[in-house]
């Protein structure tokens, strides 16, 4: 039977139409050899950050960890029921830079790893990356915990053989499951030539988020990319080392008034326990909800805001035929 028409989240598929406002790119776990120090591997404290984003005014997250870094489905699956957020798990594989020398997926082929992709979404990921043929992990209900989401990634200006590789093996996955994908973008380069790569294997633009794609503040970029069909994933907030929540404003306004409104979702990416309120950091998973949307809102007005946050997301991770 077709599972076309519903959000696959990790107590099980949902109508679209149920979400309600959703945060596009989260991490309640992640362990990464490019991020030292910045383990998010506690399932009380990552709890207690899903609970703050629920707060903050969000009905739904994407936890954005593939495979190989630290995911946790089973406690996604207990994080959710416990908070009433309802998650959507990603599985693939992050840009290159993520994965040590001697990772065991370095060797893998598109086909085996397509295999273990399509698997993460039909039939459910392992309890355990460490054993991706191991046991399966199962919500509080005793169900498989499914994910509903394909990640990617591709470096500065550069999509190497690891990357391409991957994102072949997403686009089968996605033809496989009708998921879809999200890719890592640096600064927003190769955006075009990513869903070159990813058109040629079958998967349309419209199936497609750029995550990060507001690190580079270009609305002329952007409305190409919209102009193609592709989401943007604007989750830069909070960093103005790289850009200020100013600049993303006038970004957002400049990609809204030319037309780009219904390609545009909203996420946070804090990814970081220093980041995160209930690891001792700041400024936690609520700072999307409570201190930029309402910026955001008299910039652009509720109705434009609506749409990043509840109808574009629900279209998005609606799983396609």
């Amino acid at each position: 039977m077709s599972s076309a028409g519903v959000v696959r989240t990790v107590l099980g598929d949902v109508d679209p139409a149920s979400l309600g406002r959703v945060n596009y790119h989260e991490h309640l776990f992640q362990v990464s050899p490019l991020l030292p120090g910045d383990e998010l591997d506690d399932e009380g404290a990552s709890g207690a950050e899903a609970a703050l984003l629920k707060a903050s005014g969000f009905e739904a997250m994407v936890d954005a960890t593939p495979f190989g870094l630290g995911r946790n489905p089973e406690a996604l699956a207990r994080i959710s029921a416990s908070t009433g957020l309802a998650i959507v798990a990603t599985t693939g594989r992050h840009r290159e830079a993520h994965y040590a020398a001697d990772h065991p997926t370095r060797d893998w082929s598109v086909d085996r790893l397509a295999e273990l992709f399509t698997a993460d979404v039909a039939v459910g990921m392992p309890a355990s990356d460490s054993a991706p043929k191991g046991s399966r992990a199962t919500g509080p209900a005793s169900e498989p915990v499914r994910a509903g989401m394909l990640k990617g990634g591709a470096d500065y200006w550069r999509i190497s053989p690891f990357e391409r590789t991957t994102l072949e093996a997403l686009a089968a996955a996605h033809r496989a499951t009708g998921a879809p994908i999200m890719v890592h973008l640096e600064f927003c380069t190769a955006a075009h030539e990513v869903l070159d790569l990813l058109a040629s294997a079958g998967v349309a633009a419209d199936r497609v988020v750029l995550a990060h794609a507001d690190r580079d503040p270009d609305a002329g970029l952007h409305l190409s990319l919209t102009e193609r069909g592709a989401y943007l994933g604007y989750d830069g907030f909070a960093r103005p080392r790289t850009r200020s929540d100013a600049e993303l404003l006038a970004l957002t306004a400049s990609v809204v008034s030319g037309g780009g409104a219904d390609r545009i979702v909203l996420g946070g990416d804090v990814a970081r326990r220093t980041r995160y309120i209930a690891y001792g950091g700041m400024p936690g998973l609520a700072y999307l909800g409570e201190r930029y949307v309402p910026r955001l809102r008299t910039l652009v007005g509720d109705d434009a805001v609506e749409r990043m946050l509840t109808a574009n997301p629900a279209r998005l991770l609606t799983l396609s035929a």
